[in-house]
């Protein structure tokens, strides 16, 4: 794996916990394809990322600490993080450890996916 594709998911992720959409969103493609994983679904584009997010910090507060990146066997970047969510008085509504499974191309985030680690 690239180093560079490690430098854009530790930018990405750190702009993401300093609530820095723009910063975030500069590291991925316009047409970004990107799970929504508070309400289902997926949201498409920066514009429907951004929104998500607004609506998501709005009433949680999680963070996402980067453990590892890996490349998958199929070429996809997957980086295995722990997610602690916390509502916004600060009680803790989650810590678990999930993967998030790239596309990253050009160096921009395409698409990402969220798995379970127990899957992979």
């Amino acid at each position: 794996m690239s180093g560079t594709d490690k430098q854009l998911l530790v930018r990405a992720y750190e702009a993401f916990n300093a609530r820095d959409i723009e910063g975030a969103l500069a590291t991925m493609h316009a047409e970004v394809d990107w799970p929504n994983g508070m309400e289902g679904g997926r949201v498409c584009g920066h514009r429907q990322v951004r929104e998500y997010w607004k609506r998501q910090f709005s009433v949680l507060d999680p963070r996402v600490q980067l453990t590892s990146i890996e490349r998958s066997a199929d070429g996809r970047t997957v980086a295995t993080v722990r997610q602690l969510v916390r509502d916004l008085k600060g009680n803790v509504l989650s810590d678990v450890t999930v993967v998030h499974d790239y596309v990253i191309a050009n160096g921009q985030i395409e698409r990402m996916d969220i798995r379970d680690p127990q899957t992979q």
